[in-house]
């Protein structure tokens, strides 16, 4: 199993959703609202209120897939959240030692 993350812009979100549940097998997304900056350089700062708003809003997308969607997910991804402007985003992906899904689990009381 893997974890993959995702920084995107908002407004491709609609559409990700979308092609990923066109994946057979598609576990499902977790998606907080977020800001972010990137490395692209800016003029320098003139204080501490433009510091505070150098930042645009970002969508983060996370998800814990079996290792045979990674890459389905990953081009998805990718292809869909691409529009080739500068800030589109980064997607990244981890290994996950384990997952335990909790709408599966039985509780036993004593």
């Amino acid at each position: 199993m893997k974890e993959i993350k995702a920084v995107i812009q908002p407004a491709r979100l609609a559409k990700i959703r979308s092609a990923l549940r066109n994946i057979k097998g598609f576990p499902g997304m977790s998606v907080s609202k977020m800001e972010g900056c990137g490395p692209h350089l800016q003029k320098p700062s003139v204080g501490v209120r433009e510091e505070l708003t150098d930042y645009s809003p970002k969508v983060y997308i996370y998800m814990v897939v079996p290792d045979d969607l990674v890459e389905g997910v990953l081009q998805t991804i990718v292809e869909v959240g691409h529009t080739g402007n500068i800030g589109d985003g980064i997607v990244w992906v981890t290994p996950v030692e384990r997952m335990i899904r909790l709408s599966e689990q039985i509780m036993v009381l004593d």
